[in-house]
């Protein structure tokens, strides 16, 4: 299975100048958590969520319609292309710790958007027969490496070497 053939294509996005409260306003209005942040021309330079919207307003002392989008976002992009293997993408949310990726084309601009959530409604029981193209178990597996805490899985390390030595 493509990723085109999962992702949601008509993504809201909003540009880095726009404010906390304006991309608020459009996740609101659009029913979802994320937005591709684009330049000109329509090349992603980030994403930004509810969360880095919440923590961006809570931390910065100002109100969010005096906050830009740029301010909080970290311009790190992970993405994905629209013919890219499904589970290409899994495998990029596992390693990331995101639950949503901007789909891209060759030129570097915003196809869409696929998410955890484009994915979960896809994904089939496994059957006698033929297996499903997207599985409950790779759903499971995604999710459970985005959830890891990093600091947990430390610490467990950590904890599990001293009982060794």
């Amino acid at each position: 299975m493509k990723v085109k053939d999962v992702m949601t294509r008509d993504a809201k996005t909003c540009g880095p100048q726009a404010s906390l409260a304006a991309a608020a306003a459009l996740m609101w209005e659009n029913d979802c958590g994320t937005l591709p942040v684009v330049e000109d021309g329509g090349r992603v330079v980030g994403m930004i969520t509810d969360r880095d919207i919440c923590i961006g307003a809570a931390t910065k002392n100002r109100a969010p319609s005096e906050i830009a989008v740029g301010e909080v976002i970290t311009g790190e992009v992970y993405a994905c292309a629209p013919d890219d293997d499904m589970r290409e993408a899994l495998e990029t949310m596992r390693r990331e710790r995101v639950h949503r990726l901007p789909v891209v084309g060759a030129d570097g601009e915003l196809r869409g958007v696929v998410s955890m959530n484009d994915v979960v409604l896809r994904a089939e029981l496994k059957a006698d027969g033929e297996a499903p193209e997207l599985t409950y178990a790779d759903v499971v597996q995604t999710y459970k490496a985005i959830c890891a805490h990093p600091r947990r899985e430390l610490e467990l390390s950590q904890r599990q070497q001293a009982a060794t030595a």
